[in-house]
């Protein structure tokens, strides 16, 4: 069973995302016969190569003379300027031409580092994601947002280049620890909050008993939270509009994750406790909205922000630094209601101030 979802950046240009199971033959079929069969390029996560090696490496053998690996650490540290640099030197040294492509395999941290490499490498060459985490195959490898870390913010370098496709292969959630099916929970939370409030019922069955369902039923929301993405890109492929609300909950989280140097706490973890502030503050201007629908999936979540010594005030200040502030003016996307986001922006942080609070309470 496998489900394909088509994205438009342009009047003209479309991709496909693939979401299924044992893909890397037709990924790898795709690629040479789109592109070059001579060489690619494979950035791929530690971790994923470590669990899948043989699979990869006998998936992509028969379709190209040379298969050129760069296996990246895992973890959000290495979404690093230096690691950029190591890559993109790696690919420059390789030989690469401009229809050689590169496969990025791994999850958020290597799309978005190896995108931004393919983006800047002789001004950009053919990319192609297979992610290999729930969180890539439902949010970051969709949308053509690639990036790298800075000690003053998170993704605050980087370019909007779409891949030229998307093969989403169930079988790597086979090896996925449970932090990892947490972080892409929290992305698919955060479609049920600005969209789809039937998730939330779908991902209860999906979690029962604390445990996660095998990979195979996760298709279906998947595939829902993947086409909620897609249908919102294909609106506003460069943020100027209506995608900004795929952004609810993280102007929060980013800010988390710095203060907590990109290894203290995950991307999901930082958004499920930014999704509380985000409806704080919400609530503080005149909405109803309840936290059941987030409360009932804490106990999936092992962290707290007690150890966060800035103050309300503090982390608020830090939120200036966000790619979304204008005018330095924050600017969050809050909720009027369940499903409908809108951008609100704050020339007085008090409320903000207060939701911090708040916030670091709730998750003590």
């Amino acid at each position: 069973m496998s489900e394909v979802i088509s994205v438009s950046t342009n009047s003209v240009d479309t991709y496909e995302i693939k979401i299924g199971k044992n893909l890397i033959k037709e990924a790898s079929e795709f690629i040479s016969a789109k592109f070059s069969s001579q060489k690619i390029f494979v950035i791929i996560d530690e971790k994923a190569y470590s669990n899948h090696s043989e699979y990869i490496d006998i998936g992509l053998s028969k379709d190209f003379e040379r298969v050129i690996k760069y296996v990246v650490p895992s973890g959000e540290t290495n979404k690093s300027l230096d690691q950029f640099s190591s890559v993109a030197h790696f690919v420059l040294q390789s030989g690469v031409e401009r229809n050689t492509a590169l496969l990025a395999i791994g999850g958020g941290v290597v799309g978005d580092l190896a995108g931004f490499v393919a983006a800047s490498v002789l001004r950009g060459i053919p990319l192609i994601h297979m992610p290999t985490t729930l969180l890539a195959m439902v949010d970051s490898s969709i949308g053509g947002k690639t990036g790298i870390n800075h000690t003053v913010g998170k993704n605050l370098l980087g370019a909007f280049y779409q891949p030229k496709a998307v093969f989403a292969d169930i079988r790597f959630l086979k090896s996925l620890p449970k932090k990892e099916w947490v972080n892409g929970l929290s992305e698919i939370l955060k479609y049920g909050m600005i969209e789809a409030p039937d998730i939330f019922e779908q991902l209860t069955l999906l979690t029962k008993n604390g445990k996660f369902a095998s990979p195979k039923e996760w298709i279906p929301i998947i595939s829902q939270s993947a086409q909620i993405k897609a249908d919102i890109v294909s609106k506003d492929v460069k943020e100027s509009g209506i995608r900004e609300a795929l952004n609810f909950g993280h102007t929060f989280a980013h800010v988390i994750e710095n203060v907590g140097n990109y290894e203290k706490y995950s991307h999901g973890e930082a958004v499920f406790a930014g999704m509380f502030g985000a409806v704080s503050v919400s609530n503080a201007i005149g909405a109803s909205i309840g936290l059941a629908n987030l409360e009932q999936f804490k106990p999936l979540y092992d962290f707290n922000l007690s150890e966060l010594s800035s103050t309300g005030k503090e982390l608020t200040q830090l939120m200036l630094n966000d790619k979304k502030v204008k005018d330095n003016i924050i600017r969050l996307i809050l909720l009027q209601e369940l499903g409908d986001p809108f951008v609100k922006p704050f020339s007085e942080t008090l409320l903000i101030e207060e939701s911090w609070n708040a916030l670091i309470s709730e998750f003590s």
